[in-house]
């Protein structure tokens, strides 16, 4: 009943924080991951990121990236996905070289300075697509572009990460990193099965049940299972529930299931995964590393900034464009989270260092929509003169 208590706080918190921020000019996801810094470690220390506060955090990533996917515009993605493969890669490789080479100043080895750049490398679209939905650009060509990129950065940070637990393992790691990536191929045989196949036999099936939301509730089966599935192969769950929209936009019940959705997801589980983002802050020790947190923090912003921006240029799009796209895959979120958790397991980074690159990951997820924010609106205003 203790969590229910909290659940209703967090609820009640974001629902005026995110008026009122929304009010002020500000996206309201920062109101959001606001509440979760206040009520968090960092201040108040009422709220701690227990388990049940990640599964609903879990389940808020996994429906919004659902929600993303059906909302997407199919022939745009595929008109846009040479200019994502291109920003993905430019968006990893700025990173890795950069950040990766930032480390050895402060004295981290040159395993942990791999470890750091692949920890930036990965992106979390989910921020971004709660921000380009409020400005209602998520059907953009850069919207597309910046969904591609994502999912593709995803796919190359996980075997970057799979390559690095290898580096220090036996000589069975090699195997295990095939096996990840044969498993993930896999996997995107399965995605084609079930955007061709499965998903609309699925839901005329559901057609044919006498039961209340039939087509929501097996529209969330497949969201669920595809997420679950993702992770089993060392993707991210919100890959998963992405790919599930696409394959549920593609019937024609696509309609009603955003209808029913959105209110799911938008009543209890998105708002806990952008507290939950919150509650990751720690001030603990911020004075002894403040030069380490601030150096990682500017990189972090500009090396996304700047390459996925330089990815758009090569790609065609114009300087505003550029700056959309950047902008948009600047947040780190919960892939760099997880990431660094896994690393961390591993013994990829010494734990004094651990707490530093956390401060970081949340301090530019914290700072991306407000430069995505000013992107798109720069963009719109030059559109308008």
């Amino acid at each position: 009943m203790e969590f229910i208590g909290t659940l209703a706080l967090v609820l009640f918190l974001t629902l005026f924080v995110g008026h009122y921020s929304q009010r002020m000019g500000v996206p309201g996801v920062i109101g959001q991951l606001l509440v979760g810094v206040v009520l968090g470690p960092a201040i108040l220390n009422w709220i701690q990121l227990n388990s049940l506060v990640q599964v609903f955090s879990d389940l808020g990533v996994i429906i919004l990236m659902f929600i993303a996917g059906l909302e997407s515009n199919i022939a745009l993605l595929k008109k846009y996905l040479r200019p994502a493969l291109i920003v993905a890669v430019i968006g990893v490789i700025f990173p890795v070289v950069i950040m990766g080479a930032s480390g050895l100043l402060f004295h981290f080895s040159r395993l942990e300075c791999f470890f750091l750049g692949v920890v930036f490398s990965a992106t979390s679209v989910s921020i971004s697509v709660e921000v380009l939905k409020e400005f209602h650009a998520l059907d953009t060509k850069e919207g597309a572009t910046i969904l591609g990129a994502a999912v593709a950065d995803d796919i190359i940070g996980v075997i970057l990460l799979s390559i690095m637990v290898s580096m220090m393992g036996e000589s069975s790691g090699n195997q295990n990193l095939v096996l990840v990536i044969l498993k993930q191929i896999l996997y995107f045989v399965g995605v084609y099965l079930l955007i061709k196949w499965i998903a609309p036999y699925l839901m005329r099936t559901a057609d044919r049940l006498f039961m209340t939301s039939s087509r929501t509730i097996m529209s969330m089966v497949i969201c669920l299972s595809m997420a679950w599935l993702a992770e089993l192969v060392g993707l991210s769950g919100a890959v998963g529930a992405f790919f599930a929209g696409i394959a549920v936009a593609l019937t024609p019940a696509h309609e009603e299931i955003g209808e029913s959705v959105e209110p799911i997801g938008y009543a209890i589980f998105i708002p806990m995964f952008f507290v939950s983002v919150g509650l990751n802050m720690n001030f603990s020790h911020l004075w002894q590393s403040l030069g380490f947190v601030l150096l990682m923090t500017i990189l972090g912003i500009g090396t996304k900034l700047f390459g996925c921006g330089l990815g758009g240029k090569i790609s065609g799009f114009d300087l505003s464009s550029n700056y959309v796209i950047g902008a948009g895959m600047i947040s780190r979120g919960e892939m760099a989270l997880i990431t660094a958790q896994i690393g961390f397991a591993a013994k990829l980074i010494d734990p004094t260092h651990y707490s530093d690159v956390i401060l970081v990951i949340i301090l530019v997820t914290l700072i991306a929509p407000f430069i995505l924010k000013h992107a798109i609106t720069h963009q719109r205003n030059l559109a308008t003169k």
